[in-house]
């Protein structure tokens, strides 16, 4: 099975005395080039799934594959590999690094799994020119708009072709024209390349542009649309 796939998964942290389930049970599937969207109050357990799915957090119970993978078994030297390789993560905000040009902060994610190849450069120079950055790259991250230090990210988050998109809300620090050229793009990105990509959101205007949505409450997840 290719994609993201989560098994009856539960997620629990002491709190004093108390084991607290931040994840009940939570089972859900993304298939490649399916762009899904998880809403939900704070508290409700949504950026804890999205750590799991990432492999920053280890299920309490469940199983969590990664095409076909089981990241549950791996070792944390494996999961940081895998990290690199396998999940591609879109943040709040861009988490640009000050001193790194456009293309440079790219390349970075490339350098970290060893050396950039001539083909790797030209993945980022493509992924940047489909954002609409192409003529950007030798511009740090001071020279950018919010939407365009965003679009970055979104870049960098493709780079190393990993199989997984997971996006935290994206759009929390644009306004709405900006939101949803970011959340059009992504979507276009997911499609073009046939990633598996979950997006935690709490801006329902987005929602028009998922295939799916899913709503998280008290830890578990229920398909709404």
């Amino acid at each position: 099975m290719t994609g993201l796939v989560l098994k009856n998964v539960t997620k629990s942290f002491k709190e004093g005395d108390t084991m607290v389930d931040a994840l009940k049970n939570v089972s859900l599937t993304v298939e490649p080039g399916d762009f899904i969207a998880i809403i939900g109050p704070s508290g409700s357990g949504k950026s804890t799934l999205l750590s799991i799915a990432g492999a920053l957090l280890q299920p309490s119970k469940g199983e969590v594959l990664v095409n076909g993978t089981d990241i549950g078994k791996m070792k944390e030297k494996e999961l940081s590999s895998f990290r690199l390789t396998d999940i591609g993560f879109i943040l709040q905000t861009s988490n640009l690094i000050p001193y790194l040009n456009v293309l440079d902060q790219l390349l970075l994610v490339c350098k970290m799994k060893g050396k950039v190849t001539s083909k790797e450069i030209d993945l980022a120079k493509t992924l940047l020119n489909n954002l609409g950055l192409g003529g950007k790259l030798t511009k740090f991250p001071n020279e950018l708009s919010g939407g365009e230090r965003q679009r970055v990210a979104i870049a960098r988050a493709f780079v190393n072709n990993s199989n997984i998109i997971l996006a935290d809300e994206p759009t929390a620090s644009l306004d709405s024209n900006r939101a949803f050229e970011v959340v059009k793009q992504i979507k276009k990105e997911v499609k073009d390349r046939n990633k598996a990509a979950v997006m935690v959101t709490h801006d329902e205007r987005m929602l028009e542009f998922c295939d799916k949505v899913y709503r998280m409450a008290d830890g578990m997840l229920t398909l709404e649309s």
